[in-house]
């Protein structure tokens, strides 16, 4: 939860989601600089960071970036990820920070994403992440209610 000094989007930042400097052990500001983190592979802390903060179950989580809870599992006794699993990862991460600074709020945020929505189907936003194109309708979405489009 962000403090009195900290904003949702603060608190929800992709570096923070994803264990900040410590696990990172970079201090990524603009999204090229996320580039050469993703083709390295990702801590697996990354993951552990990402469902602490979030609160989002594993296998909810594992779902959302179509990663099996095994291989998950795998990677965090190797301690990375490949470089498409930290993509995905980092796609999530994004999309919660943006969820987050639109809707202001970092637990109605997190409800948001875990919850069905009539704009997508009914389905949530987390069951849609596992794709590139569910992710861009996700983001869609979130650009119609910050601009005041209640779909």
């Amino acid at each position: 939860m962000p403090s009195s000094s900290e904003t949702a989007s603060d608190s929800m930042s992709v570096i923070s989601l994803l264990g900040g400097e410590a696990v990172l052990h970079a201090k990524p500001r603009v999204p090229l600089e996320w580039v050469p983190l993703v083709r390295k592979g990702l801590p697996s802390g990354s993951i552990d960071a990402a469902i602490r903060v979030t609160r989002i179950p594993k296998s909810d989580l594992a779902h959302a970036l179509n990663i099996s809870e095994h291989t998950l599992q795998r990677r965090k006794r190797e301690g990375m990820l490949s470089p498409e699993e930290s993509g995905k990862l980092v796609r999530f991460a994004r999309i919660v920070e943006r969820t987050a600074l639109v809707l202001e709020d970092t637990d109605v945020a997190l409800d948001w994403i875990q919850s069905p929505n009539p704009s997508l189907g009914g389905g949530t936003p987390l069951s849609l992440l596992d794709t590139e194109m569910g992710a861009d309708v996700v983001l869609d979405t979130l650009g119609g209610i910050e601009h005041g489009v209640f779909v």
